[in-house]
């Protein structure tokens, strides 16, 4: 189970030259551009959602932006944004502006994917989407080089982490090839980026029902406190 930015090594390897080669702000126009799920017939329309360029050394990675995101043209700008500005903010962050100055928000899919089947909450992106929109956030990891990634949810989870259960990452911290480390160990670390997880603040899921699974949280939200106040300067 290894720590990794997904996709083969050849795709990451087009994804660092790319980098190479791009500002952010350039990357972002690339990314605004793209047609590539429209073209495909997998969705309606592209809309993708990124946050403002900034070289931000934390990186929090969704699954992929809802309606009021689309809306207003902004990453977690809804319900569950609001959740996660609160964790992010017990975490030593601060508010909900100076979080989005600090970390870079963005998604494993960059557009709405649309309502659920079933009505409840958005439609979880299909293989397809993810892998077409894998070298964008390829890229964006290429040209930030970030020391932590905050992965957010099942989908964001299993792109860094593999087929882990929530239950066995929430709460810790992982370093290269999957080690779980402490923060302490974790900032001693040569190795980057680590991965630390956090359920997704959804209303749609029922995973923080389980009092354990809020504990859960608790851990993980400690844990990027630590890592927080000792972060290195990058």
């Amino acid at each position: 189970m290894a720590v990794t930015s997904g996709g083969n090594r050849t795709q990451r390897a087009a994804a660092g030259a790319l980098a190479n080669q791009l500002t952010l702000p350039q990357l972002h126009l690339q990314i605004l551009n793209c047609q590539r799920c429209v073209v495909a017939g997998l969705i309606d329309h592209a809309a993708p959602i990124l946050p403002a360029p900034s070289r931000a050394g934390m990186v929090l990675v969704g699954q992929a932006p809802g309606r009021v995101e689309e809306g207003v043209g902004r990453p977690f700008s809804g319900r569950a944004g609001r959740f996660l500005f609160r964790w992010l903010e017990e975490a030593g962050l601060g508010d909900e502006e100076s979080a989005r100055r600090t970390v870079y928000l963005t998604s494993i899919t960059k557009c709405f994917p649309g309502p659920s089947p079933s009505g409840a909450g958005d439609r979880r992106p299909s293989p397809a989407e993810v892998d077409l929109c894998r070298g964008h956030l390829e890229s964006q990891l290429a040209l930030l080089r970030p020391w932590l990634i905050v992965a957010v949810g099942q989908m964001a989870l299993e792109r860094f982490l593999g087929p882990l259960p929530m239950h066995l990452a929430v709460g810790r911290i992982f370093g290269p090839g999957g080690v779980e480390l402490g923060p302490l160990d974790a900032l001693a670390s040569s190795g980057r980026p680590l991965v630390l997880p956090l359920p997704h603040p959804s209303g749609a899921s029922r995973w923080l029902n389980a009092p354990e699974h809020r504990a859960l949280l608790g851990m993980a939200l400690q844990a990027l406190r630590e890592l927080v106040e000792r972060a290195p300067n990058s």
